[in-house]
């Protein structure tokens, strides 16, 4: 989280060294999804499971509308169903995005590249490049396991990175017309999740500025959140924009007040696997 120019997605996706020598796992330049899925694929090999796999998505919310970054073509297709999964308590499933198997860490940049280039981005007096859209890459691993008994177990668990759109002030940041609505949008979006923080925080479902409409249901039992939570704020040097970075300082100061309960994933046997359809493929 962060305002425009600040280096959110240059902290999620970094860039390559321009020496072609440096292999990307071991580039100083890299951003945190590549470092997070290097590590991953590091623990996996090193550990003593049968069978493992890892997928990926990236999905972009941009002017309140939803697309796949990985799906077909050279224009993300629009996601238009999402509801909530009623067998796992707070999970959302977005029908016909598009999941990614990646089979070792020297796939991770060509699909990050891949996605990244079909965000959505505009020029603003503060960025030449600013994203205009929030992104998060979503990592699935699946390890299968043979207990002592002969009975094959399997964990899945998820990790969401989140590259949320700057937070600007629309005057400074020379955005008009259409651009304009843009920063609307995600200024709008931005205090939304500030809410959800502070009802996080405060134990108290959020509601809508207005008192009288309650958010998505997915916010309503905050206080049950089962993962575990943390945020980036990213800041800028420059006096002149002292009050963008006070305001990012007491949104991370706010989020780092969440107290969640993590709960370890249940390992689930093959029987209970084949009745809800999951398998290693």
């Amino acid at each position: 989280y962060g305002q425009t120019g600040s280096g959110k997605t240059y902290t999620m996706e970094g860039e390559r060294s321009p020496d072609p020598a440096i292999a990307w796992d071991k580039d100083p330049l890299a951003g945190l999804i590549p470092r997070t899925l290097h590590q991953i694929f590091d623990k996996l090999s090193g550990q003593a499971v049968d069978e493992f796999l890892v997928k990926v998505s990236f999905i972009e919310l941009y002017n309140e509308e939803l697309f796949d970054l990985l799906g077909p073509g050279e224009t993300p297709p629009k996601l238009t169903t999402l509801y909530e999964d009623t067998s796992r308590k707070g999970s959302v499933v977005i029908k016909g995005l598009e999941e990614v198997k990646v089979h070792n860490k020297d796939e991770v940049y060509s699909i990050l590249e891949h996605g990244s280039a079909k965000r959505q981005t505009a020029a603003t007096l503060m960025n030449a490049h600013s994203s205009r859209s929030h992104s998060v890459f979503m990592i699935t691993v699946h390890i299968k396991e043979t207990t002592i008994d002969g009975e094959e177990l399997l964990k899945i668990g998820k990790l969401n990175l989140v590259d949320l759109a700057g937070s600007e002030n629309i005057g400074r940041s020379g955005a008009v017309n259409q651009r304009a609505r843009e920063a609307g949008n995600i200024n709008q979006s931005l205090l939304t999740l500030g809410r959800v923080i502070t009802a996080l925080v405060e134990h108290c479902p959020p509601t809508s500025p207005t008192g009288r409409v309650s958010l998505p249901g997915y916010y309503r039992t905050p206080s049950e959140g089962r993962t575990k939570t943390s945020i980036i704020a990213t800041i800028s040097p420059a006096s002149s924009n002292l009050e963008e970075t006070l305001s990012t300082l007491d949104y991370a100061h706010r989020a780092k007040n969440i107290t969640n309960r993590p709960e370890v994933n249940r390992k689930l046997s093959k029987k209970h696997l084949m009745k809800v359809g999951v398998a290693l493929s």
